[in-house]
Formats: C-alpha cells, structure tokens, sequence
C-alpha cells in the first residue's frame, strides 16, 4: 500500500511555527530559571517587574516588592541603611536565575559584621549561632513572621528575645544593670543610685537578705522593688518597744547597732535625766546595764555614786543634797565656797584657803568633817622641837609665822639684829634655814658667831699666816658677797694681768672642782704657762724640754700677738704674707692639733 502525504494546511502550520518561535525566542532570553522565592515571577510577562527595559535590574523595583527593607532603610535602620552597604546595587549581593533550590540570601556566617546591623555582638551574644536568635519565635511582626525564613523582624531589645526575669517590676533597659557575659552578677548596677544607698554594715549584707526570693505564677521571682526601707524597723525589730519613735538614727549608725552615738548625737536631755557635766562621759552601758529602756534611779546622787562621807552629813537618817558641795564636772570639784567655810569655827586664811581639802580632812574610813582642831600643832607638826615651848607648853606660832607660808616668817632683821648675831650683808638675804638647820629639829639655840661657825674652813694649813692671821676670812672676803675677793695678788710672785684677772681663783688653787679640800693649794704654785695650760701644740715649739708661750702669746688673750713668721725657717714673702695661716697649717690625721713645724718647704710639696 502506498501512502500519500499529506499536505498541511497554511493556517495550522502558521500556529504552530509561530508557538515554537515563541518558546525557542524566551529559552535564548532567560539567563536561567529563578529561585523558588521568586518563581511568581517566572514568564516573559514578568521580566520587568525586577528589569527596567533597555537597562538591568534598579533598587526601586527591588524595594517596590521588598516593602518591610525599605521602611528600614528609610527609617535608616538596620543593616541595608548602614553606609557600608546603603550605596550597593541589591543584586550585588542577591542575584538570581541560578535555579530554583538558589539561596539568594547567602554569606558566610564568620565573616558578616553584625555592628552593621546597629545591634553589635557582645559577650555571650557573639557566642551564639545565628539561628538561635533569627527564628520565628522572636518576630512580632506576623507578615515578616509568615515568611518561611528571615533575618528581619528582630527588635533589638533585651526583653524581645530573654525573658523578664524581674516581672515588670523594673524599667526595661536592663543593660542598666547587667553586662553582656551573663545575667549574674549585675556589674553595672549601683545601689547608691537607688533610694537606698548602702552604708556601713548594710555593704556587707547578703543581697537575699533584703531581696528574697518569691514564686509568682509558678516560677521563681527575686524581689527587687516595693521593698520598704523608710524606718530601720522595716528590716530590724526594734528591741527598744518603740519608747525612743521610730529615728534609730538618733543612737545609731550604719556602723553597727552596738556602737551607740549616745552623748554624741542621742539627746539625752528629753529624758528625764539630762546629761551634763561628767556624765557625758559616762558610758551608756555603766548606768543602763540591762536594756536601755529600763527605769533608773536617778533622783539622788547616792541612787549610783557611794556616799564617800558615810552620812557625815546626813540629818534624820537622810543624805543631804551633794550638789551643794560637789558639782558634775566630778568629785573632786568642789563648789563649797571659801565663803562658806568661813561661817565656822576655822576661818581659811592665806595659804590655808590654797591647801587641798583633802589635806585636813583625812581619808580614813570615811572623809573626816567632824572634830578637825583648832590650833597650829592640831595640823602641823612642832618643826622647832619645844624650843620656843614655855612650862611644857608650845607657844603661839604666830609670833614668827604667818598664814603666808611657814618659811613667810614674822621674825624680822631688826628682831635678829637685837640677839647675838647681827645680819649684815648677804647675811641678810640667806633663808633662815641656812643657818638654823634641821637637824632632829630646827636649831635655834646655841649658834656661833664666828664664820667657822657656820662655814667651813677650807683654807686651813693650806694659806700662811702671813696672807691669813688668826684666820680671819675677812681678810679676804666680805659680808656681802662670797665671791667678791679683797685679797691683793700683786703681793705675791705672781701678778695678776689680762685675762688673769677674770680668773676665779678656784681655777688655778684648786686642782679638782671643790671635790675635796685636800686638793687646794696656794703656796709654791709653779707660775709657767704649761702648769695651768694645756700645750695644744703638741710640744712643736718645746726647747730643752721647755715650751716659752710668751714668744708668741700675753695674757690679754690667746692670740699669737707677738709671733714673728720672719723669725722661723720659713719668712713669708710676696704672696705668701695674704695667705691664711690654715691654708699651710692643717690639722694633724692622727691627732687633734695643728701642725705648725713643716719639714717640707719646697714649692711643690703646696704647689702642684
């Protein structure tokens, strides 16, 4: 059988040719099939939604469909407004048409700077996977959240993503307070910028102390807020039953609750018992030995202090009133007036109105008041040993002493002057007790009249008759002064010139300062420099055992007034006569002199 072909039809064959150049004309058009994100966009009909004819794709079209980045970066948020990235074209970052399973959001996770964003990774932040913070659960936003995956829709704020720990009891801005390593510890939080700043011992209280924990809905809730603190009482029981209100602060302190302001700060006088005088002093504990708020009483002395007189004072059986002897100021204050005393039988008098109460009235068993004598000897012992007692009797005192003082005598010089003894000189100024010496009592009787009487004789043997007849010390001495010698030394060898005459004489008779007489001597004195003068030359100008101090020194002073340099081995000429003598004539290493001989003279031995 043989088959004819078939001719076609011009109208089918036009159809077809052109439905097939249709297909094959898009297949050389598209540069590949889109994402599945964007397989809506599939279609010659579509390209221009995203491409702007005659150019590539624009931002505008991009941000026409993707409306929840463009309120970002026209609020100028986030990471497309940041300016790293706000002047890029999106497709340099999101191509597509690489098929359909393409990511168009890609980059690598380690490499991605989040602080552009506007939320910079920190601490345990910058630990975690992106994943656990861009998830669903986390966006508000129910048309962001309806996507099948996003990185939009986060707020940024702590409470977004954690949990309130603190149940809207605190201001949201927890960075306030914590960090971003961990939730505990809290480092940025300070209790100083609270109602409550803590002082003293509150620093060191555990913070579950005051914030405790609660259970609120199941869960665990530590309390941090509408916690009372306006009285101490709020936390402290008030052991005081609320008799001193509700200011603890007027006794205590932060400090401690043991360490008691008391007459510091507690004002003691709206109590009953005001504190003045040495009872501010006085330690709290000392009077109230139990509780502070226990009746005390305190409406005599006697009710705390010992009754020191044993009711030498009482009448009927009943203390007086010590105030009107004593003050609070203490004791030993007395305010028993001179005045008062006065009033009885014993009137005080001179030094008697300075002597210590304490000293006529004995301590004993008890402070004696009563039965105190009257008379000079009652008190005072007879220092004179019944010398001046007449018939077994002691005569007034006050004959010769005053109430002034027992050595304030009434005894005068022209009284003295009518005995045996006249005083003349500085007989008149010596205290009586020079002369009448306390023995086993004040002497008096039997004094001589002689100098050797009363002073002793340390010139004995020691000066010839011929300087000293009969002994007479008024050969040489006066009356008036010890020191003033009348004694002339030009009858001697030895004249006295210059500086000799400001000599003391003690200086040369007297081998030792008066430490015994035996070392005294006036007769055979060598009259050489070198027996009173120490040669502080070291025997450098000593000739056949004998060193002439006049050659260079006199008597006016210690200068060397007469030293001729000429007359030594060395004559100062030229230069040499301004030259100080110290700038030659050092002073020895080994000893403490200044060495005068030189032996080297020559020019170098100075010169160098």
């Amino acid at each position: 059988m043989q088959f004819k072909p078939i001719k076609p039809k011009p109208i089918a064959f036009a159809i077809i040719l052109t439905a097939l150049s249709i297909i094959n004309g898009f297949a050389q058009i598209s540069p590949g099939e889109l994402a599945k994100v964007h397989s809506q966009l599939e279609g010659l009909t579509k390209c221009t939604e995203c491409h702007v004819l005659g150019s590539k794709v624009s931002n505008e079209k991009c941000l026409a469909c993707h409306t929840e980045v463009k309120e970002r970066v026209d609020l100028q948020k986030g990471y497309h407004s940041s300016t790293e990235v706000k002047g890029k074209e999106c497709v340099s970052c999101h191509n597509d048409h690489h098929g359909k399973n393409f990511q168009i959001v890609h980059f690598k996770e380690q490499e991605f700077q989040h602080s552009l964003t506007g939320f910079k990774l920190e601490g345990a932040h910058s630990k975690r996977k992106c994943n656990d913070c861009h998830t669903s659960k986390f966006i508000t936003n129910e048309k962001i959240k309806a996507k099948s995956f996003t990185y939009l829709g986060l707020k940024g704020q702590c409470l977004s993503c954690h949990e309130d720990y603190h149940r809207k009891t605190l201001s949201s801005s927890c960075a306030s307070c914590h960090g971003f390593e961990s939730f505990k510890p809290a480092p940025k939080f300070n209790h100083a910028t609270t109602k409550f700043p803590l002082l003293g011992k509150h620093q060191a209280v555990e913070c579950l102390k005051c914030h405790v924990i609660e259970t609120i809905g199941g869960k665990n809730f530590q309390k941090f807020s509408g916690i009372q603190h306006n009285n101490c009482t709020n936390c402290h029981k008030d052991v005081h039953q609320n008799k001193f209100g509700q200011n603890c602060r007027q006794c205590h302190s932060e400090t401690s609750f043991h360490d008691i302001k008391g007459t510091n700060s507690f004002d003691h006088s709206k109590t009953n018992f005001p504190l003045e005088g040495r009872h501010v002093e006085v330690n709290c504990k000392l009077c109230h030995k139990t509780k502070y708020t226990d009746p005390i009483k305190h409406n005599q002395c006697i009710d705390c202090h010992t009754d020191y007189h044993n009711s030498q004072f009482a009448k009927g059986g009943v203390s007086p009133d010590c105030s009107s002897c004593h003050t609070i100021n203490g004791f030993a204050e007395i305010k028993y007036t001179i005045e008062q005393h006065n009033l009885g039988p014993y009137k005080l008098e001179g030094l008697h109105q300075t002597t210590a109460c304490a000293a006529c009235h004995k301590k004993t068993e008890k402070w004696s008041f009563r039965e105190i004598g009257k008379t000079c000897t009652d008190c005072h012992a007879d220092y004179h040993k019944g010398q001046f007692a007449q018939g077994g009797v002691s005569p007034n005192c006050s004959k010769c002493h005053s109430v002034k003082g027992f050595t304030v005598a009434n005894f005068t010089i022209e009284q003295h002057n009518q005995g045996e003894f006249k005083l003349q000189g500085a007989h008149m100024a010596t205290p009586c007790f020079d002369c009448h010496k306390k023995g086993e009592s004040w002497s008096f009787k039997g004094i001589g009249k002689v100098c050797t009487d009363c002073h002793t004789n340390i010139h004995q043997s020691f000066i010839s008759a011929k300087y000293y007849p009969n002994q007479n010390c008024t050969k040489c001495h006066t009356e008036s002064r010890w020191n003033s010698i009348t004694f002339d030394h030009a009858q001697t060898n030895f004249k006295l010139t210059g500086e000799h005459k400001t000599v003391s004489c003690r200086a040369c008779h007297f081998a030792k300062k008066m430490e015994g007489h035996d070392q005294q001597k006036f007769a055979g004195l060598a009259v050489n420099c070198g027996s009173c003068h120490t040669d502080n030359h070291h025997n450098q100008f000593e000739r056949n055992g004998t060193t002439s101090c006049e050659e260079c020194h006199t008597s006016d002073n210690w200068k060397a007034n007469r030293f001729d340099h000429s007359k030594t081995a060395f004559k100062l000429d030229g230069e040499h006569e301004k030259v100080a003598c110290a700038k030659c004539h050092k002073p020895s290493k080994t000893e403490s002199y200044i060495i005068y001989k030189i032996k080297d003279y020559r020019c170098e031995a100075c010169h160098f």
